[in-house]
């Protein structure tokens, strides 16, 4: 019965956002190849989120589907909503690449302890990432990737392993839609381990940290890298139930907020904390730099994280008391939300 649910699932577009990048006949004859598996799943949520974004906006503005090919090997969907009325940008993307790991790549990962043979390394690379930024202030930004690699070495050898996350960037500080959204990657990460929200947690504000301005880009979620154990399929299972968690950890926010009243202060300060998520993104962000490494990038897909608008004021001090001070002090110092 597993194997009928999985076929019937590659053999219907109506849960895509458009036609997967590897072919059908390969999807459908391979469907216990993690690449397979994990292509499969990064579609579907796809589709998920894009759909329920789009539901969202008042007045019936959708993705634009984008599906495209690198001449180096795969390609991806990037999928992107402008100008809506509930969300100023919003971009889902997946990508399924795969080729000879470039030199940058290489030292990359090198630097965070992979033992990488010397060589062409032929890799193989699949995941989800998704950036969205509202148009009203009292909506959070929310941010997620989930993702699989695969490397082998001149022997034949392969290593693999998953990383991901989904973390929240509020403007305004709501603890009650912080301590939801914490919550709710606490229910997806505690089947698959106790450990896994603390660790993944404290994680997030370590790599979510922005040195030059000596604070978090936003309140954390979970972050993990390197994740090859206890064994692929219960990984698999784990990065599963995360990816799905993102909907419900994120959308009721939206509900609440997107039609909050705001004013001219609020836009500025949202504006101001914009150009923060910039910083971070094209000086320290892993996923970025993986991506402009990679011979036959595509830059338009790797950038769509960025804002629609943004700014930058000189000496921009938020006064004591306000709700900008309020944000503001949680973001030098990471808070623990579930009060563990």
């Amino acid at each position: 019965m597993a194997a009928a649910g999985s076929a019937s699932k590659f053999a219907t577009i109506s849960r895509y956002m458009a036609e997967p990048i590897t072919s059908r006949k390969v999807l459908e004859s391979n469907r216990n190849d993690m690449k397979c598996r994990m292509e499969e799943l990064v579609m579907r949520i796809q589709y998920d989120f894009c759909r329920s974004l789009e539901a969202e906006e008042n007045f019936g503005k959708k993705f634009l589907v984008d599906r495209w090919e690198r001449q180096e090997g795969g390609g991806g969907i990037t999928c992107v909503l402008q100008d809506g009325d509930v969300f100023e940008k919003a971009g889902v993307n997946i990508s399924v690449v795969h080729g000879n790991l470039p030199k940058g790549a290489i030292q990359q990962m090198r630097s965070r302890g992979k033992q990488l043979a010397e060589g062409d390394l032929p890799f193989f690379a699949v995941g989800v990432s998704a950036v969205i930024h509202p148009r009203n202030p009292m909506v959070p930004t929310i941010h997620f990737n989930y993702r699989y690699f695969e490397v082998t070495d001149s022997t034949g050898q392969k290593q693999w392993w998953f990383g991901g996350g989904t973390d929240l960037t509020p403007y305004y500080l709501n603890e009650a839609d912080a301590r939801h959204f914490h919550r709710t990657l606490k229910e997806a990460c505690d089947p698959h381990d106790p450990t896994y929200y603390p660790r993944f947690k404290e994680w997030c504000d370590k790599y979510f940290f922005i040195p030059h301005r000596k604070e978090c880009r936003g309140v954390g979620g979970i972050f993990f890298d390197d994740l090859d154990g206890p064994d692929a399929e219960r990984a698999f299972d784990f990065v599963s139930s995360c990816a799905h968690s993102v909907v419900p950890s994120y959308l009721p926010l939206v509900r609440q907020h997107k039609n909050a009243s705001y004013g001219d202060r609020h836009r500025q300060w949202q504006l101001l904390r914009r150009g923060r998520y910039v910083e971070f993104n094209l000086i320290y962000d892993r996923g970025t730099k993986f991506g402009l490494y990679t011979p036959g990038a595509r830059y338009e897909s790797i950038l769509m994280s960025l804002p629609l608008n943004a700014k930058w004021e000189y000496m921009n001090i938020p006064d004591q008391g306000t709700e900008e001070a309020a944000i503001s002090e949680v973001l030098k110092s990471p808070k623990n939300w579930l009060n563990l």
